[in-house]
């Protein structure tokens, strides 16, 4: 018999075997598995561990993925059908070897998540947006809306966040672009970290929030908590709930917006603006509410400011030239990320908001990435590099030292 039947065989008994009115504890299940392998004496030792593990996680675990999850140079897991696994190892998207037995297998993995969070997907809810308990985010869509299979993606969630000094070993940033960004959170500047999926707003968040003095008041804002603060005692950590099953208890990032705004806040940080919760933001960077932080969705800067001008939109009536003077008035700093052709991380702009012309927000870069010769992006083939445009804004600054 095959390893994959055995392995099916055996969890089919102790699917059996199992009481699922009752809470087992993981030490319990153990003690059932030890009971079943004493049977296998054909097998040999080292494939019995194997073995061992291997069915706990299909009972307890996350079957053929348990693996990736516990590694620490993954951060991204695809599940593309019961056959198709990918990671993300270091930046670069990998096809691995592993595959689910069947398709049932998935969808049981699919379910243990759902239930752990007393959430509900099924065909009449084929797409889902779960966690981990570890915080990591959990993408699914359900056959056959995803017509080769169900399709989960895993977002790992960091255990350990960067540093600054790391970001610049990594020659993500220059050390004078760091000293610039020191100054702007300490003076209060609300900023926009923006950037396409995956390159790296959260981390760069994390990083730059080392900044914020530690007698400040912060409050953050998350989809799933990611955000590590470190060195801020006065620290209010607020997450966004969604609906149980019985469609009731949404907390959505616009009602903790409009909480936080409440809660005597020094400073707000959002992990990702992405709806109306945009318009309360917006309005309260007009109300003196400075030096808050959130991260969007944006190739570029300018369409940073078009994407929030947008979800201002969606949440308030105001007219479009009223939002973007609102906008160029509250929006200091824009920071552009990027994922470059050998698979790193770095800022490809830093740019300043200075008013409006023509009814359009103007947008002036401080620091651009620049090229090497050869037109690559290694370790010497490029930089980012303060193009010498002086600030506009630069009361707050200079009080600062800047």
């Amino acid at each position: 018999m095959s390893y994959e039947k055995t392995l099916d065989a055996l969890a089919m008994r102790l699917d059996a075997r199992m009481d699922l009115t009752k809470e087992w504890t993981d030490d319990e299940v153990r003690a059932l598995i030890d009971e079943e392998m004493i049977a296998l004496r054909e097998i040999p030792v080292g494939e019995k561990r194997k073995l061992k593990r291997d069915i706990f996680n299909e009972l307890r675990g996350f079957g053929v993925v348990q693996d990736f999850l516990e590694d620490e140079d993954i951060s991204e897991i695809m599940i593309n059908g019961p056959e198709h696994i990918f990671i993300e190892r270091n930046g670069v998207l990998l096809e691995t070897d592993r595959a689910f037995l069947s398709a049932q297998k998935l969808e049981e993995m699919v379910q243990r998540i759902a239930g752990r969070m007393n959430r509900s997907v099924n065909t009449a809810r084929p797409i889902a947006d779960l966690r981990l308990a570890d915080g990591s985010r959990v993408n699914v869509v359900l056959a056959p809306v995803s017509v080769d299979g169900t399709c989960v993606t895993i977002r790992k969630f960091l255990k350990d966040s960067l540093s600054i000094e790391e970001l610049i070993e990594r020659k993500s940033l220059t050390k004078e672009a760091a000293e610039f960004l020191q100054t702007v959170v300490k003076a209060r500047y609300n900023i926009l970290i923006s950037g396409g999926t995956g390159s790296g707003k959260t981390t760069f968040l994390n990083a730059i929030s080392a900044f914020i003095p530690e007698e400040e008041r912060v409050i953050t804002i998350e989809d799933a908590a990611e955000l590590h603060l470190q060195g801020i005692p006065n620290l209010v950590r607020l997450e966004m709930r969604p609906a149980n099953l019985a469609g009731e208890g949404e907390i959505s990032m616009r009602d903790l917006v409009k909480t936080a705004l409440r809660m005597r806040p020094t400073r707000i940080l959002i992990g990702e603006t992405r709806d109306g919760a945009a318009a309360d933001l917006l309005a309260s960077w007009n109300t003196g509410h400075e030096g808050s932080i959130s991260t969007i969705h944006a190739n570029t800067a300018s369409d940073a400011l078009a994407r929030f001008e947008t979800l201002v939109m969606m949440g308030s009536e105001m007219p479009l030239a009223a939002i973007r003077a609102q906008i160029a008035s509250a929006v200091d700093i824009v920071i552009q990320l990027g994922r470059f052709r050998d698979h790193t991380r770095r800022v490809q702009a830093i740019s300043e908001v200075v008013g409006m012309e023509d009814g359009e927000i103007i947008l002036q870069p401080l620091f651009l990435w620049k090229e090497g010769e050869d037109g690559r992006d290694k370790e010497t083939g490029g930089s980012l590099i303060r193009i010498g445009a002086e600030m506009n804004r630069t009361e707050k600054f200079r009080m600062y030292g800047g």
